[in-house]
């Protein structure tokens, strides 16, 4: 069997999650796919369940991470904004970064788990 190490940062606002895996990972959909409906659909989560989560973000954030721009003829869209984007690196920062520190630890960690 083969072992997986995740970390899980999360960071409260009050008593809601500002910004943890769930969001960092519909942020990096939305980038790539310039919809929270396809965002969602990628991450197998409902279009409410995505716009709540998006909706969550924008509240608690100084500005919003995310901009949308309403259907019609033309089409709608959803973008990154710069504080979005930001978000993203800061927080694969974070992991990658925890990830190198904690190298030898996870190492002895997975080295008692059975084969």
């Amino acid at each position: 069997m083969k072992s997986k190490v995740q970390f899980r940062l999360r960071v409260y606002r009050d008593e809601s999650i500002a910004i943890g895996p769930g969001k960092i990972a519909l942020l990096e959909a939305i980038a790539e796919t310039g919809s929270i409906s396809a965002a969602g659909r990628q991450l197998g989560m409902s279009y409410r369940r995505a716009w709540v989560l998006v909706d969550e973000m924008n509240k608690a954030l100084t500005a919003p991470a995310v901009n949308t721009a309403t259907g019609g003829s033309h089409g709608g869209g959803t973008v990154l904004t710069e504080i979005g984007e930001k978000m993203i690196r800061h927080y694969r920062a974070i992991e990658s970064t925890a990830r190198t520190a904690a190298a030898a630890d996870i190492t002895a960690l997975t080295r008692l788990l059975a084969s």
